[in-house]
């Protein structure tokens, strides 16, 4: 999910007033808590322009970070942007409020494949707004590697010697294996968990690093064959570097989705569901993808994207790189706690 987004940026240490000077100053406000750089600032502007309704703006660097703050009660947010994971806990701890999509004007514009991945951690729609989306695939140098390439299968076939890039994540890094393996990333059978781990051990000596920021920049720089990134971070490699690919391997892999929800202490529920409606329309969800870069599942926005980019995979992924994706949920404790105990025998010299 979204490295390069939870790196970027400074936290935030007071609260931005986004009112603008010599203005008329608004009778209510909306506290807003997203991501560093996760936002067009003009965006912002913009509602408390057309709307009157002022934006108490806070950045966070990780779905944790903008947990734990919003759990302190220091402040009270009335919307928050975060990981499909994280939305899916909050859900659970009742700290979401429904929201009736359907009643506004622009949301629309989100896709009907987006809304069903999204019932992963929302059965039924009722918290969570689809705001970007991404996957996880095989960033590649296509004059070191035997192209094109459709399979995680390249990652474990002893080819690469010392010339592969992991991630230094478990979740990810299982994942791989397990949708490889033919297994859901979701799943809590230690055989199967026990089994993608085997596979992991015997890969080891192909992999150069387990690295996660710098994953793509170790490609771009040609120091190693390939890597495991995220979308976002596959489409600014090739920025970089024109030879560079990027594949969603066949079995499948992750697709996370970060969504708003409306919290159960926002007491202006019309004035969260415009801002939400808000960032539903063409244009507004045109300026933060072009500000962003990451998958938008605007449809309105991606039918009016140039056809290079609607063709690049690490911005528009196909229905058929989709097909076997799967969304990351919340584990239990005791799954956490073999997932600990797996990782460390992985990273065991």
């Amino acid at each position: 999910m979204k490295k390069n987004v939870y790196a970027a940026g400074l936290l935030l240490a007071g609260i931005f007033l986004l009112g603008g000077c010599g203005k008329k100053e608004p009778e209510e406000y909306l506290t807003v808590f997203n991501y560093g750089e996760y936002m067009d600032p003009e965006v912002l502007e913009q509602f408390t322009e057309e709307t009157g309704i002022g934006i108490k703006y806070e950045e966070a660097l990780t779905p944790e970070e903008l947990y734990a703050k919003y759990s302190s009660g220091a402040i009270s947010y009335d919307l928050v942007c975060s990981a499909d994971y994280m939305i899916q806990r909050m859900i659970q701890e009742g700290e979401a409020q429904k929201v009736d999509f359907s009643s506004m004007e622009y949301a629309g514009n989100i896709g009907d494949r987006f809304w069903e991945f999204s019932q992963a951690f929302d059965p039924q729609n009722e918290y969570a707004l689809p705001y970007f989306y991404g996957t996880i695939g095989i960033l590649y140098d296509t004059t070191k590697v035997d192209a094109p390439i459709d399979s995680w299968g390249v990652l474990f076939n002893g080819s690469y010697k010392n010339d592969i890039i992991m991630q230094n994540s478990q979740r990810d890094t299982f994942m791989i294996t397990l949708k490889y393996l033919g297994y859901s990333l979701n799943t809590s059978d230690e055989g199967e968990l026990r089994e993608a781990l085997d596979l992991l051990i015997r890969q080891k000596p192909d992999v150069q690093a387990y690295l996660v920021d710098e994953a793509r920049d170790e490609v771009v720089a040609g120091n190693a064959a390939m890597a495991v990134v995220y979308s976002g971070e596959a489409y600014l490699g090739h920025e970089y570097n024109e030879n560079l690919a990027y594949v969603v391997p066949k079995e499948g892999s992750n697709v996370w989705i970060d969504s708003w929800i409306v919290t159960r202490k926002c007491e202006n529920l019309e004035a969260a569901s415009k801002f939400l409606d808000f960032l539903c329309r063409e244009d507004i969800a045109t300026k933060n993808f072009e500000y962003i870069y990451y998958s938008t599942p605007n449809e309105a926005v991606i039918a009016n994207m140039d056809e290079e980019l609607r063709n690049d995979p690490a911005i528009t992924p196909t229905e058929e790189d989709m097909e076997n994706c799967e969304v990351c949920t919340q584990t239990d404790e005791d799954v956490v706690n073999l997932y600990n105990e797996l990782w460390k025998e992985l990273k065991a010299d």
